[in-house]
């Protein structure tokens, strides 16, 4: 990163954080980066995505978002760590799109990573319509008044479905009344406040904005929410990722391609054709014959699938952003667009089965 930027995102910094008594934080992990104290630097940074992630604190966020994404990427990079570095700098890239990086003044192990995750956002990993500043639309989003799903015979069948135990469930199906909903209703809310007894609820205020927000933002299909669809259960449960990315499923990708690439051409069939009409020696061919080599040249496996319509979204959590107890660095959960397949498919890999768990708990 060049030095013009340096200065001025550690002046914005120290601006925006003196009152939160976070800028020696900023500052010790700047030091310990140039003292090549990778390891040690990780911590003030984690401390720093930690105290940004509380709330009121999301204008910080949104300036701390890049400065700490750059300089983790620089930690990660020179412990060896080569993916999460690319990951690191692409976040960043995400905020600074135009940025550089001076090999003058980092190792060639994070200017190599910092030009690999440039690349890539270039090319094989852009970003999502729409997608790229998911983080600070949600911040910016104001929901509509009256959000609280009401206690109906249905409120188990909207996004609260995500929440509910086995034994919620159960319990809630045995509910013939009104009133006897709205007292579980009640009472399931308060089981999750954070500060028992209070009248101030914030999971539950926090969850039914993000469901609002997936209303919004994630319908896919005429009859269904957005907080229904795979993203917006992702979105409900975990909130809005750092980043995210799209890039197209090419063909061999996806290990359900019948034989991975294209065995004819577009031409190939009205050749073989034609071939068969010469070798007849009337030069002409019967429409029976003709309809046997197109079978030949038609069907699975001959085909390569339009990249067009099939892509892979990736939303990158970093790992202060995740919840408690997940003990990964970084979480990219994988939706799949494809034909005959589905939209924006949920990829249900460990990783991120393990942390929707979580979330739910």
């Amino acid at each position: 990163m060049k030095r013009p930027f340096l200065c001025l995102a550690a002046a914005l910094i120290s601006a925006a954080l003196a009152a939160q008594g976070m800028p020696e934080l900023f500052q010790k992990a700047k030091e310990q980066v140039k003292a090549s104290s990778w390891q040690e630097a990780l911590k003030p940074l984690d401390q720093l995505d930690a105290e940004a992630s509380k709330t009121g604190n999301e204008s910080i966020r949104n300036q701390l978002q890049g400065p700490v994404a750059f300089y983790r990427g620089v930690c990660d990079a020179n412990l060896g760590q080569d993916d999460k570095a690319r990951a690191d700098f692409a976040a960043f890239l995400q905020v600074q799109p135009n940025a550089s990086i001076d090999p003058g003044m980092y190792s060639k192990k994070a200017v190599a990573a910092f030009e690999q995750a440039r690349k890539t956002a270039g090319t094989a990993e852009e970003a999502a319509p729409g997608m790229a500043s998911l983080f600070t639309a949600y911040q910016e989003f104001k929901a509509p008044a009256n959000i609280s799903e009401p206690p109906t015979e249905n409120w188990a069948d909207g996004p609260v479905r995500f929440l509910l135990s086995a034994d919620e469930k159960r319990q809630w199906a045995l509910l013939s009344s009104g009133g006897e909903r709205a007292e579980f209703v009640e009472k399931f809310w308060a089981a999750r406040n954070p500060t028992p007894g209070a009248s101030d609820n914030p999971f539950r205020t926090g969850f039914e904005r993000r469901v609002a927000f997936a209303d919004a933002n994630f319908v896919q299909y005429e009859k269904q929410r957005g907080s229904l669809t795979d993203r917006g259960m992702v979105f409900v449960l975990l909130g809005p990722p750092t980043w995210v990315g799209r890039k197209p499923l090419r063909t061999g990708d996806d290990s359900g391609d019948a034989a991975g690439l294209s065995t004819v051409g577009p031409n190939d069939a009205s050749a073989a054709q034609r071939d068969s009409a010469m070798s007849s020696g009337s030069g002409k061919s019967t429409s029976a014959k003709d309809s046997q080599i197109a079978d030949r040249f038609s069907g699975p496996g001959t085909r390569a699938p339009d990249a067009s319509n099939n892509w892979r979204e990736v939303w990158h959590y970093r790992r202060e952003l995740l919840p408690k107890g997940v003990p990964y660095q970084q979480v990219d959960v994988e939706f799949i667009t494809k034909k005959g397949y589905g939209v924006n498919v949920l990829q249900r890999e460990s990783q991120t089965t393990n942390t929707l768990d979580a979330a739910r708990r």
